[in-house]
C-alpha cells in the first residue's frame, strides 16, 4: 500500500470532487502535505478521515458535526456519535417502513384497478372525504399536470407525492348541462384520513360512478351517458362531477392502459 495519494487518485477512490477535497482542506479536516512539485500527498490519516466523512454524510451529517467529532476525538465523543448514527438509522428504517406500506398499498390498488369493470353506472356510497383542493380553470391536459404540480408544492411539506393520494380534477354539472366539456374548476387530492393539512371535505353520499378505459378524449361520451341515466332514472344530481385518475401516465405509457373514474353525487 503506498503511502501517499495525489488529490485526483483520491478523488477517483472515494468519488469525491477535487473542489470538495480543497474544502475539506480549507476548513482543516484534511491536512495533505506538499510534495516537492507542490502536488498535494494525502496520507492514510488522510484516507481514514475520508473513511469517516463518507460514512457520516451517507447519513446526513453535517461537516461542521464531522469536524467537531474528527477534531475532539476520544472514547466518549466516538460513542455519543455512534448513538447519534443509531438515532438517524432508526429514523431511516422508520421512514422506508412507511414508504414500504404506501408502495405496498399501491400495488394492491393498482391491481384492483386492472380488474374494474368499466362503460358501466353503479350507485356507490361514500363518507365526507377529506381533501386539500386548488380551484382553479383549467383546460387542456398540460394545464392539469401544471395545476396538480401547483396543489403539490402548496403541502409539499405534508403532502409525499402526487400518487400516494387519488387525485382528481371536478366540472361543473351546469357546464355540463349546457354542453362545455373539458373545462375543470379545480383539482384535488383525496388524503387518507383527515389530516391537519385538509382544507376542504368532498361531502359524503351516493354517487353514480362510472369506469372507463383509454384516453381522456372519451370522457364527454361518458359523461353525457351518466347524464342522460340520471334523467332517466328520475335523479336530482347536487355539487360537481369528479374525474379521478386512477390510472394514468404515472403508471404507463398507453393510453388505452389509463383508467378513470366519472362520480356524481344524487341528491337526497
Amino acid at each position: 500500500m503506498k503511502d501517499h495519494y495525489r488529490i485526483k487518485e483520491i478523488s477517483q477512490l472515494y468519488g469525491i470532487g477535487p473542489d470538495s477535497l480543497r474544502y475539506y482542506e480549507e476548513i482543516g479536516i484534511l491536512t495533505p502535505r506538499r510534495g516537492e512539485n507542490g502536488y498535494r500527498q494525502y496520507g492514510i490519516r488522510d484516507i481514514y478521515k475520508l473513511n469517516v466523512i463518507k460514512d457520516l454524510r451517507q447519513l446526513g451529517f453535517s461537516m461542521q458535526r464531522i469536524k467537531e467529532y474528527l477534531d475532539n476525538k476520544n472514547i466518549d465523543t466516538t460513542l455519543s456519535l455512534l448513538c447519534e448514527e443509531d438515532d438517524v438509522i432508526r429514523e431511516e428504517i422508520e421512514r422506508l417502513r412507511a414508504k414500504q406500506v404506501t408502495i405496498r398499498s399501491r400495488i394492491e390498488e393498482i391491481h384492483s384497478f386492472k380488474a374494474s369493470r368499466t362503460g358501466e353506472i353503479d350507485l356507490v356510497t361514500y363518507p365526507d372525504r377529506p381533501s386539500v383542493q386548488l380551484k382553479t380553470d383549467v383546460q387542456k391536459d398540460e394545464e392539469i399536470d401544471f395545476a396538480f404540480n401547483r396543489l403539490h408544492k402548496r403541502f409539499e411539506h405534508r403532502v409525499y407525492t402526487l400518487k400516494n393520494y387519488m387525485i382528481g380534477a371536478s366540472l361543473d354539472i351546469r357546464d355540463l348541462r349546457q354542453g362545455i366539456f373539458g373545462l375543470f374548476r379545480s383539482v384535488f387530492f383525496i388524503l387518507e384520513e383527515r389530516e391537519a393539512v385538509c382544507d376542504f371535505l368532498i361531502p359524503g353520499g351516493t354517487y353514480l360512478s362510472l369506469h372507463y378505459r383509454g384516453g381522456y378524449e372519451q370522457s364527454g361520451e361518458w359523461i353525457r351517458a351518466i347524464l342522460e341515466h340520471a334523467d332517466r332514472a328520475g335523479f336530482t344530481l347536487t355539487g360537481e362531477m369528479l374525474e379521478l385518475y386512477k390510472i394514468d401516465i404515472h403508471e404507463t405509457n398507453d393510453r388505452e392502459e389509463f383508467l378513470t373514474e366519472l362520480q356524481v353525487r344524487v341528491e337526497d
